[in-house]
């Protein structure tokens, strides 16, 4: 099998599991019908927990992810990697963790590396694509793996000391993707280790103080921080492998490694987009697709669908953050409104203008802290201002 239909197989795998991902959420309500029997596995559920939590502790998967990384990694200087090394690694002490994301996520990560590897083994695939699918991908998994923790936590927030530990595994993790982190930091001087630093910290008093909400804010903060990571690495402008793969297109294989790169780094945000922006999520989808040719690859368009996207994500959140109004929900959803809205802070600025964003962002703290102290007068004047500036970033952004 030519490279070329490798990555066929590879990415029509991707797109069905995608597709199952879009389609599991909305078939929630079924889901809902089969909770009696979900909760007579509650207590075994409730005892695997433990055994696999106890078990992860035990793990080293910074140092598997560094070794098979670092194998994968001699492909740049022209050596031979030993892909049967690094399928070891993976199976042996990754696999575990990535099928139990799968199955908590109801994702296909494994089989995206599983196939990965095997078509660099079988010489089907650039060593260097197959080592971005399988770096990006893991980080995937280790940042829902965060989110794992963090659900965990509030599961267990009667338990200050199960909550703390879970909070430890956390920060655990995130020391694996702070390096992504601060790589983002260098290329476009935002702040967003400081912010994911400062947001452990506050979870770490939150849960000092007992204090659900300050928890629950915290928890978002590291979400949609990392959120604008992987859109920064995938889709901004100038340095989201969309631009790159672009620039490097002249050389059609670095442009498919770029590419790669774009498409592995968006499957984090992907289903996130596609519940509010579907089309603007399948048309970046679409662009990242190794069976799209990258001489066609459109960063602007890229760059702008992500704009859109996130935008009407920002809507949506003040839609549930009204909905909602008077309970926690409402003041979380204000505050995702506005990590939206902070994601593409660069780019509001660029279609806008810097006075608007400024404005727009104050707004979006004036909100939020109505919503806190449930000032629905001081919060029903400053929602209109905000949803007309993203429906203008909207129209802006076409």
């Amino acid at each position: 099998m030519s490279w070329k239909w490798k990555w066929m197989a590879v990415f029509a795998v991707a797109a069905l599991a995608l597709g199952a991902c879009g389609q599991s959420e909305q078939t929630a309500g079924t889901e809902k019908e089969n909770k009696t029997a979900a909760e007579k596995q509650e207590k075994s559920n409730t005892e695997t927990k433990a055994e696999e939590e106890n078990e992860q502790a035990e793990v080293d998967y910074a140092g598997a992810f560094s070794a098979a990384l670092a194998e994968l990694e001699k492909a740049k200087q022209g050596g031979a990697v030993d892909f049967g090394k690094v399928e070891s690694i993976y199976k042996e002490t990754l696999q575990p963790l990535v099928q139990k994301r799968d199955a908590e996520f109801e994702d296909a990560v494994d089989d995206h590396i599983t196939t990965a590897l095997a078509a660099g083994k079988d010489g089907s695939l650039q060593p260097l694509v197959v080592k971005q699918i399988f770096d990006k991908l893991m980080q995937k998994t280790f940042y829902t793996t965060i989110k794992h923790e963090f659900i965990e936590a509030e599961e267990h927030w009667a338990d200050k000391e199960k909550v703390k530990e879970e909070i430890e595994e956390a920060k655990t993790f995130y020391a694996i993707l702070q390096p992504t982190v601060e790589k983002r930091d260098a290329a476009y001087g935002t702040k967003l280790a400081d912010a994911i630093n400062g947001a452990f910290a506050q979870m770490e008093q939150a849960v000092q103080n007992d204090d659900v909400l300050s928890f629950a804010l915290g928890k978002q903060v590291v979400d949609k921080t990392l959120m604008k990571t992987f859109y920064l690495a995938s889709g901004a402008l100038p340095h989201g492998y969309a631009a790159k793969a672009a620039a490097a297109k002249e050389n059609v294989e670095e442009a498919k490694v770029k590419q790669a790169e774009g498409w592995a780094f968006y499957q984090s945000v992907y289903p996130y987009m596609k519940r509010h922006a579907a089309e603007e999520a399948d048309f970046i989808l679409k662009q990242f697709d190794l069976q799209t040719d990258v001489k066609t690859l459109d960063p602007k368009a890229v760059n702008h669908a992500f704009v859109r996207g996130w935008a009407k994500v920002a809507l949506h959140e003040y839609e549930e953050s009204k909905e909602n109004w008077g309970q926690d929900k409402s003041v979380i959803t204000a505050l995702e409104g506005a990590l939206f809205i902070h994601m593409i802070e660069q780019d509001i600025k660029t279609l806008l203008g810097d006075k608007a964003y400024a404005d727009l962002n104050d707004q979006a703290t004036r909100y939020l802290e109505a919503a806190k102290a449930k000032n629905k007068a001081e919060a029903d004047k400053w929602l209109p201002p905000i949803e007309a500036a993203l429906q203008q970033v909207i129209q802006k952004a076409n």
